[in-house]
């Protein structure tokens, strides 16, 4: 793992009897997509929890750039280069376009909404936001209030939002949520691209997205990784088929 530009070792984290996170160890290599798959109630929120700093691990380590960062605070995270897309969406619906994602830079830099207006301004910040809204394809919405979006252009504002932090790292809760076979098809081109620019952890349910983007996958069951490895490895790993695959 001295390679890795994300990585949890020994990630353990209870509620009362129930062991959500159970010793999770995976790490996340420049230029890839690492895909963490697993059934409802395997642990994969509460594992995104503790990488992006929201929920504290009972045990275990969370390192970016080989930082130990496993005590510091999300927006801290942030700083250092983390950035994450949520399941459900955390946008303001009010604000256009360009501010959600000027708003993101701005937080980048240790801002806040106070700075919102000046940042709103020439500088490196809104050269920044119009970038990453460009290099998702949204540039012809920039003015528009998030609440006109189609639920596809709030995915994609939600991966401006997070390139504006100009990361080191990419931790994406099942962005594929809600979208159509177009809309996936278009996020999947839009992450296989990303890669390049930083790795990505995905927590996806939607295989074919997984099965065409993943470089490994790490299949989490029980709170425990049952398998991790290259798609071919894990799809013919028996326990995994029993599992979660399935006949896929």
């Amino acid at each position: 793992m001295s390679d890795a530009v994300l990585s949890t070792h020994g990630l353990r984290k209870s509620f009362g009897a129930l062991l959500a996170t159970d010793g999770v160890s995976l790490d996340l290599r420049p230029g890839e997509i690492h895909a963490v798959i697993g059934p409802n109630g395997a642990g994969k929120s509460t594992l995104i929890a503790q990488i992006c700093g929201s929920l504290a691990p009972d045990a275990g380590q969370v390192r970016l750039d080989g930082i130990d960062v496993t005590a510091a605070k999300p927006a801290q995270r942030a700083r250092r280069g983390l950035a994450r897309t949520f399941q459900v969406s955390a946008l303001a619906m009010e604000d256009t376009v360009l501010e959600n994602v000027t708003l993101g830079a701005t937080g980048r830099d240790g801002g806040g909404y106070g700075l919102l207006r000046r940042a709103l301004g020439r500088g490196d910040r809104h050269d920044r936001a119009l970038a990453a809204i460009d290099r998702v394809g949204l540039g012809g919405v920039a003015d528009m209030p998030a609440a006109a979006l189609s639920h596809g252009q709030r995915r994609l504002l939600e991966v401006a939002i997070a390139l504006s932090l100009a990361p080191r790292a990419f931790v994406m809760d099942e962005p594929m949520a809600g979208l159509g076979g177009e809309g996936s098809a278009e996020l999947t081109r839009l992450l296989d691209a990303l890669r390049t620019e930083a790795p990505i952890l995905l927590v996806e349910h939607d295989m074919d997205a997984v099965f065409a983007l993943a470089d490994r996958i790490s299949v989490l069951v029980a709170g425990r990784v049952i398998a991790s490895g290259r798609v071919d490895e894990v799809r013919a790993d028996r326990q995994v088929r029993r599992a979660y695959l399935g006949d896929l």
